[in-house]
C-alpha cells in the first residue's frame, strides 16, 4: 500500500514539474524515486510524454517510449493517444497513422479517442473526404450503444469542418441512439436531416418509429407511420408488426386488428417474428386456443416457434392461471434445449400472482440461470408476504452474483427488517449491503 501510494505522490509532483515547463526537474525527481525505492509505472512515463509533446516536441515524446521499454513498463492506449494528439498539433498525419499503425502491431485496441484524434489530423490537412470515411468505416460499423455519445461528438466535429453526411450516415446513427434509449436526440437528428434536404428513407422512418415505441412514446412513433403513408412509403413487415406491437401495449385492440387485417389482405408471407406478434395479441386477449392455433399454422407453413413463441405462451397460460399448463409447457421447452430465463422468470410472476410463493422459491433454486428479474420479482412478492428475513437473504445473493437490485426492493427489506426486529438491525443488513456492493461491483 505505501508503494502504491508513494508511486501516486511521485506522479502529481511530476505532473506538477511538467506543467511548469521544469521538464530536467521531473526527469531528476523520477531518478530520486528511483533510489529511494518508489518505482514509476506507466503513469509516470504518460506524464512525461505529455510534457515532452507539449513543451519540446514529438519526437522527444515518442523517444520515452524506449526507455518504458528498457524499464519494462508496456505502453497503453493513453500513450499513443498523448503521441497521436502530438502529432495532429504539428499536422505530422504521417505520424499520427503510424502511431496507430504501432498500437495495431503491439495488440493495442485504439479507442474513440484515437480515431477522434486521426480524423481531427485528417481534417487539419484539409483531408475531410477521408476523416468522413475514418468516421463512417470505423466508427459506426463498430460501434456500440456506450459509445453513441462519442460517435455524436465526432458527427458534430464533421459537421463543423463543413462535411454533409448522407442519409446512410444518419440511419446508423439514429439506430444506435435508439438502443441507447435516446428519444429526443433522436428526434432532433430525424428533423435535422430533413432540414437539409436529405429525404428520410424507410429504413428511417421505421428506426424512428422504432425508438418513439420503444420509450414509450406511442402518439409520436404513431404520427411516425402515418407520414410515412402520407408520404407513399411502402410499408415493410416489419413495420407493420411494429405499428400492432404499439397499438397492444396501448390496449387498442380494434385498430390493431384492422392492421393485421390488411396486412394479411395485401397478401405479406409472415416471419416467426410476425406470428409472434399476433400470438402475443391473442394471449394479452384471452385468447389462448387462437394463439396455439396461430403456432399450428405457422408451424403448417414450415416455420418453427421460437424462444419468444414459447415465452409468450407460458405467460399467457400463467396470467390465464393455467400453471399446470405453464409448467409442462415449460419442460418441453427445456426439453427442446431453449433459452429458459425468461420463461422461468415468467412462470415465477404466475406464482406469486396465485400465492404460491414456495413453488416459485423451489422454481428458483432449480434454475441454472438468474437475472435480476428473477431476484426482484421474489424479494417483492416476499416482502408482500412479510417473509422479510429471506428476501433479505435473497437480496445479498443478488448483489454477491454481481447484480444490481431495485432501489424499492432494498428499501422494502431494511423497512421490514425494522418492523418486525428492530433499527438495529435493519441498520446492520444495511451495512451487509454495502459491503457487498463494494465487493462485487
Amino acid at each position: 500500500m505505501f508503494l502504491r501510494l508513494s508511486t501516486k505522490l511521485l506522479n502529481i509532483s511530476i505532473a506538477s514539474l511538467c506543467r511548469a515547463k521544469q521538464l530536467e526537474k521531473a526527469e531528476a525527481a523520477m531518478i530520486d524515486g528511483i533510489r529511494l525505492g518508489v518505482l514509476p509505472d506507466v503513469v509516470t512515463y504518460n506524464t512525461l510524454i505529455t510534457g515532452y509533446c507539449q513543451f519540446v516536441g514529438f519526437d522527444a515524446g515518442y523517444s520515452v517510449i524506449h526507455r518504458m521499454r528498457e524499464a519494462g513498463i508496456l505502453p497503453n492506449v493513453v500513450t499513443y493517444n498523448s503521441l497521436m494528439a502530438a502529432a495532429t498539433r504539428h499536422r505530422l498525419l504521417s505520424r499520427c497513422v503510424d502511431m496507430l499503425e504501432e498500437m495495431f502491431e503491439m495488440g493495442i485496441v485504439p479507442d474513440i479517442w484515437s480515431y477522434n484524434t486521426l480524423m481531427h489530423c485528417l481534417l487539419k490537412v484539409g483531408k475531410p473526404d477521408d476523416a468522413y470515411r475514418v468516421f463512417h468505416d470505423i466508427i459506426l460499423k463498430n460501434m456500440t450503444p456506450c459509445q453513441t455519445t462519442n460517435a455524436l461528438m465526432l458527427f458534430r466535429n464533421l459537421q463543423r469542418h463543413g462535411y454533409i453526411p448522407e442519409i446512410v450516415t444518419y440511419n446508423i446513427l439514429i439506430n444506435s441512439l435508439c438502443e441507447a434509449g435516446m428519444w429526443k436526440t433522436v428526434m432532433t437528428l430525424f428533423e435535422e436531416l430533413k432540414e437539409l434536404g436529405h429525404y428520410p428513407n424507410t429504413i428511417t422512418y421505421t428506426t424512428v418509429m422504432k425508438c418513439c415505441f420503444r420509450c414509450k412514446h406511442f402518439k409520436e412513433g404513431l404520427e411516425i407511420f402515418m407520414e410515412m403513408k402520407r408520404k407513399g412509403y411502402a410499408f415493410d413487415l416489419f413495420s407493420y408488426c411494429t405499428v400492432i406491437g404499439a397499438l397492444l401495449k396501448l390496449g387498442k385492440w380494434k385498430y390493431a386488428n384492422n392492421y393485421i387485417a390488411h396486412m394479411i389482405k395485401i397478401g405479406y408471407e409472415l416471419d416467426m417474428a410476425s406470428y409472434n406478434t399476433l400470438i402475443n395479441w391473442c394471449c394479452k386477449k384471452g385468447k389462448l386456443e387462437d394463439a396455439y392455433n396461430l403456432l399450428n399454422v405457422a408451424e403448417d407453413m414450415g416455420l418453427h416457434g421460437d424462444k419468444y413463441t414459447h415465452t409468450i405462451l407460458i405467460n399467457g397460460l400463467c396470467r390465464a392461471g393455467n400453471i399446470d399448463i405453464a409448467q409442462r409447457h415449460l419442460n418441453h421447452m427445456k426439453m427442446m434445449g431453449f433459452d429458459c430465463l425468461v420463461a422461468h422468470n415468467c412462470f415465477i410472476t404466475g406464482l406469486c400472482k396465485v400465492g404460491l410463493l414456495d413453488y416459485a422459491l423451489q422454481v428458483f433454486k432449480s434454475m441454472d440461470t438468474k437475472d435480476s428479474f428473477t431476484y426482484s420479482t421474489l424479494v417483492h412478492n416476499l416482502c408482500r408476504a412479510k417473509r422479510y428475513r429471506l428476501a433479505a437473504g435473497l437480496l445479498l445473493s443478488c448483489i454477491k452474483a454481481g447484480m444490481i437490485p431495485l432501489g424499492a426492493d432494498q428499501r422494502a427489506v431494511i423497512a421490514g427488517l425494522a418492523r418486525i426486529s428492530s433499527p438495529r438491525d435493519a441498520k446492520r443488513f444495511k451495512n451487509k449491503i454495502w459491503r457487498a456492493k463494494l465487493l462485487h461491483y
